[in-house]
């Protein structure tokens, strides 16, 4: 199905070819995933020797998987099928994410989901993803919230919480390792086997993919580059460092829009347009692609990786700029022991954490990458 995912459609002899299947192999899995409606057969190739060959693709109503993405300024419910088509989506802004505001939002949410597909299709959702900042409750001060709401994240079983309103698998995974998966399994359009992910949202993220597959970590955390400590002078001028976090996240483009007297609620109202928002933003760009070379830098001398690719809950020309602005750096970095990486933009844009989580019970059922979440 991952083959069948990344080239639209395949005959039965080209699935044989790439996965080293006999034919025989080949036309049981083909039939037994028609019958259960996964898989749609595709008009009959003509033109060559012999019997017409008959293309199969995936079936978008064969499987539906629902995402909720809790964020530190949003909550997001989305409902996609097997193609990764959004089906449905809500979304709610909040100051700072409480655990009861989620419970309420989630109850209202979920029917409201399930009102978009028949009763047929309804029994293929096949469960909820859950994407989280790791370790919520460690980031008060940046999120601007209360200690003690915060702290209601860190006994929170999202499992447990979720099943008394809705009888489904739950998984849960890192937000922008979510992301990534979502960039993986519907994006990723070059076919890069190794690459670093990134996700600039109101703190910046990553993920790993080592050849092709979602590579998670022991405990779920790799790719976490906001923690990356970049080196830095104190004000004293010594030597000191500063986690990427607080260089290359929206929440520090908020502070210095606030500063410069400008209104920020379009950072998070718009994924499409921030209007003019003058030389604070570049200041911004500049900044956050400081981070980025340096995070590349260090990432490639642990692993080779082919690309760095950046996408973010940010405006599609703020984002191009971003990924310019780190190539330049990149290239004008010392590579001496360190072979060079591409740099490209990301292809799911704002919405890649949400499409991402709501990926995790597609990925487990149908994909080589059914063990990233079994330390969940």
């Amino acid at each position: 199905m991952t083959l069948i995912r990344q080239q639209g459609s395949a005959p039965k002899a080209e699935i044989a070819l790439k996965t080293g299947l006999s034919a025989q192999a080949v036309t049981v899995i083909i039939n037994s995933l028609e019958a259960d409606s996964l898989l749609i057969r595709k008009e009959p190739q003509r033109g060559r020797v012999g019997q017409p060959t008959i293309p199969f693709a995936l079936n978008p109503d064969g499987a539906f998987g629902i995402g909720l993405k809790v964020g530190r300024r949003s909550f997001d419910l989305t409902l996609i099928d097997l193609m990764g088509n959004i089906r449905a989506t809500l979304h709610e802004n909040c100051a700072y994410p409480t655990v009861n505001s989620l419970l309420t939002f989630l109850k209202k949410g979920i029917s409201v989901l399930k009102m978009s597909l028949n009763k047929d299709l309804a029994d293929r959702i096949l469960g909820i993803g859950v994407a989280t900042p790791y370790e919520i409750w460690n980031w008060t001060e940046e999120a601007g919230a209360p200690t003690e709401i915060m702290e209601q994240w860190k006994s929170f079983d999202f499992k447990l919480r979720i099943n008394q309103i809705i009888d489904l698998p739950v998984y849960v995974c890192n937000d922008d390792t979510a992301a990534c998966s979502a960039e993986l399994s519907f994006g990723n359009p070059t076919r890069f086997t190794d690459f670093l992910y990134v996700f600039i949202g109101t703190f910046i993220g990553g993920g790993v993919v080592i050849n092709e597959s979602l590579f998670t970590g022991k405990k779920g955390n790799a790719g976490a580059i906001g923690s990356l400590p970049k080196p830095m002078l104190n004000s004293k001028g010594q030597l000191s460092s500063q986690q990427l976090i607080m260089q290359s996240s929206l929440y520090i483009l908020e502070k210095m829009l606030k500063n410069d007297g400008y209104n920020t609620d379009i950072l998070w109202s718009s994924n499409e347009y921030w209007g003019d928002l003058g030389p604070v933003l570049e200041k911004w760009i500049d900044q956050v692609a400081d981070g980025l070379a340096y995070a590349a830098l260090c990432s490639l001398a642990i692993f080779d990786f082919e690309a760095v690719v950046i996408d973010g809950a940010i405006p599609i020309n703020v984002r191009e700029k971003i990924v310019l602005a780190t190539q330049i750096k990149l290239s004008e970095a010392d590579h001496r022991g360190i072979n060079r990486c591409e740099v490209k933009s990301g292809s799911i844009g704002a919405k890649a954490q949400s499409i991402g989580c709501a990926n995790l019970p597609l990925l487990i059922n149908f994909s080589q990458d059914n063990t990233i979440l079994s330390h969940h």
